[in-house]
């Protein structure tokens, strides 16, 4: 006699969602830890969406450690760390950006509302590039980037969600700074739900 889906068998602890909700709280703490010298932020990101992938896909299990294991064994370094000095790059000029808007220059408001735009679109896309990169495939973080413009173009309510879900992680982290550490979990399996969510 099957068991439903969510549901605990005789002698069980914990029914499979709690033990999802546990994992990703903990691969949440371990993708933190691998981005913290912040050129690394894409490829730590990118691990914790193909391992919850994985979950959903094959039943794999996706702990700290089989992420540990899988950032190791990612076999483009080269590309995870140019995608990350990009990602520095552009933190960088943004933040220049808002200096000047802080500054009152003329047209600032204006400049402002541009920079916030500019600021979502890349995010959008940085954040669902890291949800479909692949390992291992030939076209790498261009193509990965290529592909995530032309999705969130394509796919408008799945680009909102996203958006919504890097509102709600920065919300929580602001309402409570200790959950910076563990926010990187739920952004992950929010991003592989939303690329996952057509099949």
């Amino acid at each position: 006699m099957s068991t439903p889906v969510g549901t605990r068998e005789r002698g069980e602890l914990f029914s499979p969602r709690f033990e999802l909700f546990a994992d990703v709280l903990s691969l949440g703490l371990a993708t933190s830890v691998a981005a913290l010298p912040l050129v690394t932020v894409p490829a730590a990101l990118s691990t914790a969406c193909t391992l919850l992938r994985r979950r959903r896909l094959y039943g794999e299990p996706c702990t700290a450690r089989r992420f540990l294991a899988a950032l190791r064994a990612r076999p483009d370094r080269r590309g995870d760390l140019a995608a990350g000095a990009v990602l520095l790059a552009a933190g960088a000029l943004l933040a220049a950006d808002a200096a000047l808007v802080a500054a009152g220059l003329p047209g600032a408001v204006q400049f402002a509302l541009l920079l916030a735009a500019a600021s979502a679109a890349s995010a959008l896309v940085g954040l669902r590039a890291c949800a479909g990169y692949r390992t291992g495939e030939r076209h790498g973080w261009r193509g990965a980037c290529r592909e995530a413009a032309a999705r969130a173009v394509r796919d408008v309510p799945g680009s909102t969600l996203v958006l919504l879900a890097l509102c709600t992680a920065g919300v929580c982290v602001w309402a409570l700074p200790p959950l910076l550490f563990l926010a990187p979990g739920p952004l992950a399996m929010a991003l592989t739900a939303v690329e996952l969510r057509p099949r």
